[in-house]
């Protein structure tokens, strides 16, 4: 999942894997190999290509395809602060199961705008 992330964030950023690759201290070649999943980055180079894209370590090893670092804070925040509704206590599960509907309704709006 990494590789395709890093080549479409790129290519959405209409950049080259030779300005990437300045950008971020490194040879185009081994800015490629991230690409062609040949070669996986480590914490830091990680990181620094989430602060780059300004997307998160998530969404670049896919584990989630909310892109915005800012989206998933917010929607922690949010949904931690939350001690209940309607008069009950709302529970880790039901915060779990309102995190998944709010994402899965952010992938539809974000799939309606891609069209």
């Amino acid at each position: 999942m990494l590789p395709e992330r890093l080549k479409t964030l790129r290519l959405e950023a209409k950049i080259t894997q030779k300005e990437i690759a300045e950008k971020q201290g490194i040879s185009q070649q081994a800015y490629a190999q991230f690409e062609q999943g040949k070669s996986i980055p480590n914490t830091k180079r990680l990181q620094s290509f989430s602060d780059f894209f300004n997307v998160s370590t998530d969404y670049l090893l896919g584990n989630t395809d909310i892109k915005s670092k800012n989206l998933e804070t917010d929607l922690n925040k949010t949904l931690n602060t939350v001690k209940s509704f309607d008069g009950k206590p709302i529970t880790d599960s039901d915060r779990e199961t309102i995190r998944e509907i709010l994402k899965r309704r952010q992938r539809e709006r974000e799939q309606k705008e891609n069209k």
